[in-house]
């Protein structure tokens, strides 16, 4: 008797929750699960996350091997599976983290998530940050790797090569990049056999990135937004007294208060609408209930689509100063503020 894996009877019906299509031809679902929290959540608690989640409705879930979580969440997975939840009904990403580009460590390292999730290949996978600049677990404001640099292309390709590899092995059947700049990305596109399908970047009402947005859009490349609620429980290094919380906007209240929803559902219904992909993190059932439900429930109106770009504030709340270099100004200079890349002439020096 083929088993059916059993969902709980407040769960989302699958079959409502959007999908968009990626350059491949792959579907992918319009939201997924974050499983980043080291910072506050235990590996533990957000593999229970996981394990609710798929019994509410979530089929696409977002993890990277340097959360250190992802055997957790892949026994996870496999007792899904053995309960009779479809693998092809699953879209599971993970992603390389900045020490492990080199293409024998690219290699190694999708091969340990495959086997740690359990699931035999990677819907998706993604070039963490477009640098090999590597920082310990828990990292202060302050720390910085004696190796960093600021970007190398070329460094960057040959792990985009391996990449590559990955799909044509069969073992991966999407790749993407994260953390890159339209002036990154430019290159990218230009010397890529296999132009990304994806593309994971902060993404909320207050900081829209429209430019580098439209550019993903214009390529064939799905925006992924990580941080779609306004991260409010991001690590305390990537707090400053500057960032402006989506939640508190009052154009963000008010349609709260005419859905009776929280800010957070607002943030959804608007991210889905655009046509990206949020990725939220949950530990609490009620709140990763609601943040699927909201996606299909009581959509926004083409007015109040449109007044939430008044929102933005150009708050970028991950700044990633851990990636920094000797001799770089700020944590602007990681994302190329100016248009242009530091240390980059059209040449590698």
């Amino acid at each position: 008797m083929t088993k059916v894996f059993k969902m709980d009877k407040d769960a989302v019906d699958v079959s409502l929750i959007p999908q968009f299509i990626l350059n491949t031809g792959d579907r992918i679902p319009a939201i997924g699960m974050g499983t980043f929290g080291s910072d506050r959540y235990s590996g533990e608690v957000l593999a229970e996350s996981v394990r609710g989640g798929l019994r509410v409705g979530y089929r696409l879930i977002d993890c990277a091997q340097v959360y250190a979580n992802e055997h957790l969440i892949g026994a996870v997975l496999a007792e899904a599976f053995e309960e009779g939840l479809d693998r092809s009904e699953m879209f599971v990403m993970s992603k390389v983290w900045n020490n492990n580009h080199s293409p024998e460590k690219v290699l190694e390292s999708c091969q340990q998530s495959i086997e740690d999730l359990k699931c035999e290949y990677l819907d998706g996978y993604f070039v963490h940050w477009p640098f090999r600049n590597h920082h310990e677990s828990f990292a202060d404001i302050d720390d910085r790797d004696e190796n960093s640099k600021p970007y190398s292309h070329n460094e960057f390709m040959e792990t985009w090569r391996a990449m590559e590899d990955l799909v044509e092995k069969g073992l991966v059947r999407n790749i993407g990049v994260s953390n890159v700049t339209i002036p990154k990305l430019k290159l990218i596109l230009r010397d890529a056999k296999i132009i990304p399908a994806m593309n994971e970047m902060e993404l909320h009402p207050c900081f829209q990135q429209g430019e580098l947005f439209q550019y993903s859009l214009d390529n064939g490349i799905l925006p992924i937004g990580y941080a779609p609620l306004g991260s409010p429980n991001r690590p305390a290094r990537d707090k400053t007294e500057d960032d402006y919380s989506d939640w508190d906007h009052p154009i963000m209240q008010e349609l709260a208060k005419k859905y009776s929803v929280h800010p957070s559902a607002i943030c959804l219904k608007w991210a889905v609408k655009r046509g990206q992909v949020p990725i939220p993190l949950s530990s609490t059932r009620k709140n990763y209930l609601a943040n699927l439900k909201a996606i299909v429930e009581d959509p926004l109106t083409a007015r109040e689509y449109s007044s939430i770009r008044s929102v933005e504030r150009n708050s970028r709340l991950i700044k990633g100063h851990v990636f920094l270099w000797k001799g770089a100004l700020d944590w602007e200079d990681l994302w190329d503020i100016d248009g242009t890349i530091p240390g980059w002439n059209g040449y590698e020096k």
